[in-house]
């Protein structure tokens, strides 16, 4: 078999199994949102907010996560199965100890942070309440997000996916019974959401841990005698750029909210649901940058630079077709989807128009994944970091204000800045993948 065919089937392998888990995970969200439309739109809106918080602090677990990936795959690649127990095990210590920090930190002030957010007074109560303890128990997601990439990078996606799976069907079944008192039990809306979602995530953490321990995977202490620094160093090269590129998406989501906030209850909540529909779009797209950065990490671990960089390509065009195709669909459905979500009109005729303004998006969003992703298996990590904090800010967070609040054109002109810092970042980061200058950085540093 050719070796690009033979390399291209390794990448539908992995690719396969990522796509369903991401598929799952973003279902797990949309389950909670759409159970709760049932229950109410105010309390859509509520989780809305804490979502994009949730979002944003959940990335300090992608500092080491990111890392991880690429490094075990690279390491995987070079045949030195020491160096990958050692990330494993520097990236499981200090996401625990990160995790632990992030839980007490949202327990002990999710309300004044929602404050900061300026949300409304009568979505305040459900907002405390769902922060409290799903991000009380944020520990256990920077747990798993580790234990998924190691089980990833090593070829067995299909481990996270399977336990994805049960967490949905689990947080269904929590749902249902806690949000509106099914099976004798308290009616507790969103807190019967977040304790349903939260009891799923402490699940999932014990069934990927006991995968991971039956597949062999140890960390004897004498790997850490003495502390393995060179390797922290690594993962935060490639992490902590990561990380920060996420963490500024994140917040500038979250400024972002807070202008739509002006807007009020309808906006947010219409902002809510098309974040909803619109992410299936660009599922297949994170899933071939997962599965083509660990492949183009693997074989950056062998000098295969001219076999990464075609792989990178072959990964955008993929990417592209299907984010886009996917996007059509979905606004020509538009009319049928979100009458399943809202009965308000206002609301209805919000998002339809925004999912046509967003076919427009998606020739840029997926290129910006696809490159993220290898950028950073290229050790590439801070030139994705410095187009990504500059463009997000000058272009999404600072138009989307003058768009939609200065100018008056709401919720469908912040759509319009956001559509252009996507296809901005793309075009950047497209052009640094075609000139092989990540190869350049790649080989200096090593």
């Amino acid at each position: 078999m050719p070796a690009a065919a033979h390399l291209h089937r390794q990448l539908f392998s992995l690719t396969g199994p990522i796509f369903v888990e991401l598929l799952l995970i973003m279902l797990l969200s949309a389950v909670d949102v759409i159970m709760l439309s049932q229950y109410s739109d105010n309390a859509v809106a509520a989780v809305g907010v804490d979502a994009q918080i949730l979002n944003m602090v959940f990335l300090v677990f992608e500092v080491f996560t990111a890392g991880t990936t690429v490094l075990c795959a690279r390491y995987r690649g070079a045949r030195d199965p020491e160096n990958v127990t050692r990330i494993i095990g520097i990236s499981l210590l200090f996401n625990s100890i990160s995790g632990f920090v992030v839980s007490a930190t949202l327990t002990l002030f999710a309300e004044p942070i929602l404050h900061l957010m300026g949300i409304r007074a009568d979505l305040m109560a459900d907002a405390v309440s769902y922060m409290r303890i799903v991000g009380g128990m944020a520990f256990l997601q920077g747990l798993a997000f580790t234990i998924s990439a190691v089980l990833r990078s090593m070829e067995m996606a299909s481990a996270p996916m399977l336990v994805t799976l049960l967490m949905n069907l689990l947080n269904m079944a929590g749902n249902y019974t806690l949000i509106f008192g099914n099976f004798g039990a308290p009616a507790l809306g969103v807190t019967g959401a977040a304790i349903s979602t939260s009891a799923c995530r402490a699940v999932a953490l014990c069934l990927l841990a006991f995968i991971l321990f039956r597949k062999g995977v140890r960390v004897p202490f004498f790997l850490f005698r003495p502390f393995p620094f060179s390797k922290l160093r690594e993962l935060l090269a490639i992490g902590l750029p990561a990380a920060g590129e996420f963490f500024s998406y994140q917040f500038s989501q979250l400024v972002i909210t807070f202008f739509i906030n002006k807007l009020g209850n309808e906006a947010l909540a219409a902002r809510t649901y098309c974040v909803n529909i619109i992410m299936f779009s660009y599922l297949f797209a994170g899933a071939i940058g997962q599965g083509g950065s660990i492949l183009v990490g693997w074989l950056i671990g062998r000098h295969r630079i001219d076999a990464a960089y075609k792989m990178g390509w072959f990964c955008f065009k993929a990417a592209l077709a299907v984010t886009v195709s996917i996007s059509v669909i979905t606004a020509l459905l538009g009319r049928a989807i979100v009458p399943l979500l809202t009965e308000n009109p206002e609301i209805i005729h919000l998002c339809v128009t925004i999912l046509f303004i967003d076919i427009l998006l998606e020739f840029g969003r997926p290129v910006n994944i696809l490159a993220g992703f290898m950028l950073r298996s290229a050790s590439d990590s801070n030139y994705v970091f410095i187009v990504g904090v500059t463009v997000m800010w000058t272009v999404a967070t600072a138009l989307s204000y003058v768009f939609g609040i200065t100018l008056g054109w709401g919720l469908v002109g912040m759509w319009a800045a956001f559509t252009m810092d996507e296809l901005i970042r793309a075009f950047l980061l497209a052009r640094r993948w075609r000139s092989l200058k990540w190869a350049i950085t790649f080989r200096a540093r090593t």
